[in-house]
């Protein structure tokens, strides 16, 4: 397995700003708190976090800077993995081995805990104390990451999703669902820690763009090829999930040697992207090593 370097620190790191965060909320109605803790706290990889981190300590950004970047973007994936499994979505009654929050609370503390935790995370970049991110940058921070989670990225990605169940669709349309579902937030990871830097490299950005989008991809090829190949167990939910509820997947579309074939031509793409860049990009070339290799 390809090692992480910082993983369990930035994971660390993290978690530590986002309990202190929630620990300065004033407690207006407890269930839906503690179920926003249960939400954003019980677990995960923090592969969102890791990526903005990496990438900062890259380009030599202030790390205070990248917390408000990590926590947006962690509390943005955690409240779309609790819409996610509601009933009127993937109805999962599993997640990361534990109870899924409408199965833990209630389907209505679940959606407003879904949606606190969204508002959270503009909240969070909007008030943070930068060091060196000027307004103007401040505000283009937001605005990356509305556009990476709204209509436009993560939302819209997850309606083209639900549409497309029991269709047949085209690789191309499958792409584009998942370039907006997965991969607009994972970018956004990436692309945000640029935003504090002043003077970065125009041609460098398109560089990181071009990792980040293939990678973006190669996470949820590799992910439903897991949700076939791995267990129940191993991934802390129903093994074959989205096969039992005919979602459009690289393996029903291509079969799965051929879903296979696609991940290893992405993985060589994302790994060419950051030929050319004059940083030390080895923790991102082990991040997209990382994917191919994990099991969960």
């Amino acid at each position: 397995m390809a090692t992480l370097a910082n993983l369990e620190t930035y994971q660390q790191r993290i978690d530590t700003f986002l309990k202190q965060h929630l620990d300065t909320l004033s407690i207006n109605d407890p269930k839906l708190l503690e179920a926003m803790n249960y939400g954003l706290l019980i677990g995960g990889k923090r592969m969102r976090p890791f990526l903005a981190y990496t990438t900062a300590e890259m380009l030599g950004v202030e790390l205070q800077d990248v917390d408000a970047i990590a926590a947006s973007l962690e509390c943005i994936h955690a409240y779309s993995l609790l819409h996610d499994d509601l009933p009127a979505m993937d109805n999962d009654d599993l997640r990361r081995g534990q109870p899924t929050c409408h199965r833990k609370f209630d389907e209505a503390t679940a959606i407003l805990a879904g949606d606190s935790l969204q508002t959270l995370a503009f909240d969070i970049l909007a008030n943070h104390p930068f060091i060196d991110v000027p307004a103007n940058r401040q505000v283009k921070l937001i605005q990356m990451l509305a556009q990476a989670s709204g209509y436009q990225g993560m939302c819209g990605g997850q309606a083209m999703d639900l549409a497309a169940t029991d269709k047949c669709v085209t690789l191309e349309h499958l792409e584009q669902i998942h370039r907006l579902k997965t991969g607009a937030l994972l970018e956004s990871a990436i692309l945000m820690p640029t935003l504090c830097v002043a003077d970065i490299d125009p041609q460098h950005i398109t560089l990181l763009k071009r990792y980040s989008a293939t990678t973006g991809l190669l996470y949820q090829v590799h992910d439903d090829i897991i949700d076939i190949t791995s267990s129940e167990a191993i991934l802390g939910k129903p093994a074959g999930s989205d096969l039992q509820a005919n979602k459009s997947t690289y393996p029903a579309l291509l079969g799965l040697e051929g879903a296979q074939e696609k991940e290893q031509e992405l993985y060589a793409n994302s790994l060419h992207a950051l030929d050319s860049l004059p940083y030390n990009t080895q923790n991102l070339a082990n991040f997209s090593t990382f994917i191919v290799q994990r099991d969960h």
